[in-house]
C-alpha cells in the first residue's frame, strides 16, 4: 500500500525541487491541453454548421427563384460572347441602344440562318433514318437468332420491345426535362422572349452597373466588389470563348469527317456537336457516340468504326492540346472538379443545371482565389505591389487591405501578449538581462519571432523531405 500512498510531488524528481525553491516549471496538465483541442474542433465545427445552414438557403432561394434567376443566368452568359461587338461599336460611335440592337439582331440572325440550313436536311432524311434503324435492329435480331447464339424468337422480342419502351420513356423524360429547363418561366417562347430583352439591357446599361455598386456599397466595400466582379466577368467570358472555339473546331473536323465518309444529317450532328461542346467532357461523349450510332445504322459496322477513329483522334487532339492551352488561363480548374460539377449540376437542374454547372464552378474559384489573395494581404505573406489585380480599384483595394493587415496583426500579438509581469515572462535563452529592466511585451514579441520562425524552418523541412 506505500506506493499508492507517495506524495503527489513526489513523481516529478527534480522538477518538484525547482518548484519548491521558487523557480518555473514550464509544463501544464494534460487535461488543460485537450480541453484546448476541443475547444478549437467545437468552434470550426459550429462555423462549418453555420456555413453548411447558408449553402442550404442559398441552394434553397436558387429552387425558389430559379424561373427568373435563369434567364438573366443564360442573358450574362451571352452577353459574354456580344460584350466585345457591342463595345467595338460603341467605340465608334455608334449609340449605346442602337449597338445593343444591331449586335443582337446579328447574332440572332446568324442563329436564325444555322437553323434554316440545317432543318431541311432533318427533315428530309430522319425519316430515311428511322427506317435504317428499323433494319438494323432486325438484322441484329436475325443474327441472334443464328448460330452461334441461337437465342429464342420470343425472348428476343421481349427484350426488345422493352428496350423500346425503355427508349420511348427516356425520350419523355429528356423532353421533359428539357421543356421544364428552358421553359421555367411558363413556357420557352416567354423564357427566350426575357432573355431576349435581359440581354439588350444588359449590352446598352452594363458600363453603368459597377460604378453603381460602387456607390451603394461605399469606398472600400465598392473597390472590393469591383474587382470580384471583374475577375468574375474576365474568367466567365474567357470561358465561354474558350469553349467556342473549342466546340467549333470539333464541330468542323468531325462535320468534315462525316461528309467525307457519307454519314446523312452531317451537317446537323455538326452543329449538335458543337452546342454539346459546352457541356465539358460528357457533352463531346455523348455528340460523339450519337454520331457514331447514325453511321451504324444508317452506313453499316465498317463506316461506324471510322467515325469512331474520327471522333476519337479529334476529342483527343481537343484534349490534349487546344483546350489546356485556351482554358488553362480562362478556369484553371482540374478535369475532376470539372467533371463534379457537371454530374452535381445535372443533378440537381437536369440538363440546364449541367450546362451551367462549369461555369458557376469557375465563378466559386474566383471568388475562392479572391479570398485567398485577401487573406494572404492580410496576414502578411504577400504585399499588394508584388500581386496582379484586374482592375484599378483592386490595386487600391488590395493596398488597403494591407494597411488593415498591419493593424489586424499588430491587435493580434497585443491580444496575445496581454498585460504580462516581467516575472512571468517565459525569457529565452538569449535574454542575458534583469528582466525587470526589459519590456515584457517586448521580450514575448522576441521569443514568439523566435518560435514562429523555428516552425517555418520545420516546415519547410518537412516539405524537402517529401
Amino acid at each position: 500500500m506505500d506506493d499508492f500512498t507517495q506524495d503527489p510531488d513526489s513523481s516529478t524528481g527534480e522538477s518538484t525541487e525547482k518548484a519548491q525553491s521558487g523557480s518555473r516549471i514550464d509544463r501544464i496538465d494534460r487535461a488543460v491541453v485537450i480541453s484546448d483541442y476541443f475547444k478549437s474542433i467545437s468552434m470550426w465545427s459550429l462555423r462549418l454548421v453555420f456555413v453548411a445552414a447558408a449553402a442550404f438557403v442559398v441552394w434553397w432561394v436558387i429552387g425558389r427563384f430559379w424561373q427568373g434567376i435563369l434567364p438573366v443566368t443564360l442573358a450574362i452568359i451571352i452577353c459574354t460572347v456580344l460584350s466585345s461587338p457591342n463595345s467595338w461599336l460603341r467605340r465608334h460611335g455608334v449609340p449605346s441602344a442602337l449597338a445593343a440592337l444591331i449586335t443582337i439582331g446579328t447574332f440572332f440572325a446568324i442563329m436564325g440562318a444555322v437553323m434554316w440550313v440545317i432543318a431541311p436536311s432533318i427533315a428530309q432524311q430522319s425519316q430515311v433514318l428511322y427506317f435504317q434503324a428499323f433494319e438494323g435492329i432486325l438484322s441484329i435480331q436475325l443474327w441472334l437468332q443464328g448460330p452461334p447464339l441461337n437465342l429464342d424468337s420470343e425472348d428476343l422480342n421481349s427484350y426488345f420491345n422493352e428496350a423500346a419502351a425503355w427508349l420511348q420513356n427516356q425520350a419523355g423524360t429528356i423532353a421533359g426535362e428539357i421543356f421544364s429547363g428552358l421553359g421555367a418561366a411558363t413556357s420557352v417562347i416567354i423564357t427566350l422572349g426575357v432573355v431576349l430583352v435581359l440581354t439588350f439591357f444588359f449590352l446598352k446599361d452594363g458600363h453603368r452597373f459597377l460604378p453603381w455598386v460602387r456607390k451603394i456599397g461605399g469606398e472600400n466595400s465598392g473597390w472590393h466588389a469591383t474587382e470580384l466582379l471583374t475577375r468574375a466577368w474576365t474568367t466567365l467570358s474567357g470561358f465561354i470563348r474558350a469553349q467556342a472555339v473549342v466546340s467549333a473546331v470539333d464541330a468542323v473536323f468531325i462535320g468534315i469527317g462525316l461528309l467525307i465518309v457519307g454519314v446523312p444529317m452531317a451537317l446537323a450532328l455538326a452543329v449538335i456537336t458543337f452546342v454539346a461542346g459546352f457541356i465539358p467532357i460528357i457533352g463531346a461523349f455523348t455528340a460523339g457516340a450519337l454520331a457514331v450510332l447514325v453511321a451504324l445504322v444508317s452506313l453499316g459496322f465498317t463506316e461506324a468504326v471510322i467515325v469512331l477513329v474520327i471522333v476519337v483522334a479529334v476529342q483527343q487532339l481537343e484534349g490534349n492540346i487546344l483546350s489546356p492551352l485556351l482554358q488553362s488561363k480562362a478556369m484553371n480548374l482540374h478535369p475532376v472538379l470539372v467533371l463534379l460539377s457537371v454530374t452535381v449540376g445535372g443533378t440537381l437542374f437536369n440538363i440546364i443545371g449541367a450546362f451551367l454547372a462549369v461555369p458557376v464552378a469557375a465563378m466559386i474559384a474566383v471568388v475562392f482565389r479572391y479570398f485567398q489573395d485577401m487573406t494572404s494581404l492580410r496576414a502578411g505573406e504577400k504585399m499588394a505591389a508584388d500581386m496582379t489585380f484586374a482592375s484599378t480599384y483592386g490595386e487600391a483595394a488590395g493596398h488597403a487591405m494591407e494597411a488593415d493587415g498591419e493593424l489586424f496583426r499588430k491587435r493580434y500579438y497585443q491580444n496575445l501578449l496581454g498585460d504580462a509581469e516581467g516575472n512571468d515572462l517565459n525569457l529565452p535563452d538569449f535574454v542575458d538581462v534583469d528582466p525587470e529592466s526589459l519590456d515584457p511585451n517586448e521580450v514575448r514579441r522576441r521569443e514568439l519571432k523566435r518560435r514562429f520562425t523555428s516552425a517555418r524552418q520545420t516546415l519547410d523541412k518537412m516539405r524537402k523531405k517529401n
